[in-house]
């Protein structure tokens, strides 16, 4: 059955940014309501790095032909494992989140949504050489910054680095990196707010 959400800061059944980004670090073991969404979050980051492996290997100035070969034909596998996953969640969403009538319809899926802040996870991992989670903030979070249309908003925080973790690899790629995926997750935050509040409906293609 479909959530009542008048009042709910996060919409209740919809996991908020910082339980998403933790689902990508590690399972999910509790008995939550969003479990469905969080689980194929979590299989969306292992084949997304699966997948980077697969084309670093191919494209590998040793690879043979039929390495190159193989690994295409994984990555397929690994990106129909993909679709099968978005599909899990935006099925998750058709029976379990309500929307207005007439509300503006949001132009991805929310798996889509998911897949993509999954990959871009994986790329800030690598982009700080190994694939230890690091924590991330939303981008609402740290100092003000202007948006598009010249409204205010808030700058992302790339990443953190411990006191007692070594700064090798973090560079100006890492930070870019970072940086962005904090973006995804900050509009990730406005989504799931505009959904709860009702101002925005989720297609379920």
């Amino acid at each position: 059955m479909a959530i009542d959400y008048s009042g709910a800061g996060f919409g209740g059944e919809l996991p908020s940014p910082s339980t998403l980004l933790r689902a990508f670090r590690e399972p999910i073991g509790s008995d939550r309501p969003d479990r469905e969404v969080l689980e194929s979050a979590h299989e969306l980051v292992r084949c997304h790095e699966k997948r980077h492996r697969l084309l670093e290997t191919a494209h590998a100035d040793e690879a043979t032909p039929d390495e190159v070969a193989d690994c295409t034909h994984l990555v397929d596998k690994i990106d129909i494992k993909r679709e099968d996953l978005v599909a899990r969640i935006d099925e998750w969403v058709a029976a379990n989140i309500p929307h207005r009538a007439g509300a503006s319809l949001h132009t991805e899926t929310l798996g889509a949504v998911i897949d993509r802040m999954a990959a871009k996870w994986v790329v800030a991992q690598l982009a700080l050489g190994n694939t230890e989670p690091e924590p991330v903030r939303s981008p609402k979070t740290d100092g003000p910054s202007k948006a598009a249309d010249g409204r205010g908003r808030r700058r992302a925080v790339a990443h953190r680095i411990s006191e007692d973790r070594p700064r090798r690899g973090v560079d100006t790629e890492a930070h870019l990196q970072w940086y962005r995926l904090a973006e995804l997750a900050d509009g990730y935050r406005d989504l799931i707010t505009e959904v709860a509040q009702h101002r925005r409906r989720l297609p379920t293609w």
